[in-house]
């Protein structure tokens, strides 16, 4: 991150100078100017989510960084979704940086402000489709790649019959991340799908699960704090059932360190965050498109008992 706020700064010193240039393009530097610049981030998350508490921190970090405006917004309904959009177009804003867990939702909205002549990043989910919408880049990690990690990883510490437990109902990029760990999975994998919006209601089902099927000796979830609710679920249960998990926050990293949690994937939903705001910017201030039309990965990354401490520090940052 330190180097690309370098490049910003230099981009920025670049401008400045050409300000001075006497060119007499004033308007046009006018229109650049980085303390007039505004972008929107729109994802699709609820209220009360660590992970995308962790991309809104990463996204005003770099406008803090760069002197630019940033927004955050967000709503898991891809129709309301799509009027957050359409509202940033409407906006006139420079930039807008968008997760697509239901990319048919938004393609109209997303496709019109590419038309509109706002660039658009985007970020966690999409990475199939972010071309065909126009957009400039995605920044994420492959579901596929990373669930297929996780299958393996499972395999190494010896499960053989696990449950995925999805937390958000038609969101692509967990039911890839469930697909491609049952694919590697030597083992027998079925999913589960709860309300990812009550903690209670998540943990009540987990438990109600292993109490059905004591075979089952590993619960798989798909964000941190889900991975805490099923380390209640397994002691409520009196299950033996070892949890993994996608992405992570604090206790996720205390759970890695006590044995609790056997590892945590971490896709980095800060550097998400703030490489879709440090994307706009240059594009903005430089032409760039960072990423030369290729998707750019922040993960994943695991977090095991080996390596939790290092990351714990970065976690209670709430930046990790």
């Amino acid at each position: 991150m330190k180097k690309l706020t370098t490049v910003a700064a230099l981009a920025l010193v670049a401008t400045t100078l050409a300000a001075c240039s006497g060119t007499g393009d004033e308007e046009k530097q006018d229109e650049v100017a980085p303390n007039e610049l505004t972008y929107a981030v729109i994802t699709h998350s609820s209220s009360g989510d660590a992970f995308w508490d962790r991309v809104k921190s990463g996204a005003e970090k770099a406008g803090t960084d760069y002197g630019v405006t940033v927004s955050y917004s967000s709503d898991p309904d891809p129709a309301k979704q799509a009027q957050l959009i359409d509202g940033a177009v409407a906006d006139e804003v420079d930039g807008i940086v968008v997760s697509m867990a239901n990319p048919d939702g938004l393609e109209t909205s997303i496709k019109d402000a590419v038309a509109a002549g706002i660039p658009v990043v985007t970020i966690n989910s999409g990475v199939d489709r972010f071309a065909e919408f126009g957009a400039i880049t995605h920044i994420g990690q492959s579901e596929t790649i990373a669930g297929e990690a996780v299958g393996e990883q499972l395999n190494e510490n010896g499960l053989t019959k696990a449950i995925c437990v999805i937390q958000e109902a038609g969101n692509v990029g967990l039911e890839e991340r469930c697909a491609a760990a049952a694919e590697s999975f030597d083992g027998d994998m079925e999913n589960l799908q709860v309300d990812g919006t009550d903690d209670s209601a998540v943990q009540a089902s987990i438990t109600s699960k292993l109490q059905a099927d004591p075979d089952i000796d590993g619960v798989l979830t798909l964000g941190g704090q889900y991975a805490i609710d099923a380390v209640g679920a397994v002691d409520e249960s009196g299950s033996e059932a070892q949890v993994a998990t996608f992405d992570l926050n604090e206790d996720v990293v205390a759970g890695v360190e006590d044995g609790s949690i056997l590892f945590a994937v971490d896709q980095q939903p800060y550097v998400q965050g703030f490489l879709g705001v440090t994307t706009l910017y240059l594009k903005s201030i430089n032409g760039n498109d960072v990423g030369g039309g290729q998707p750019i990965n922040s993960g994943p990354a695991f977090v095991t008992k080996e390596n939790a401490a290092e990351v714990a520090e970065f976690a209670a940052n709430g930046t990790r």
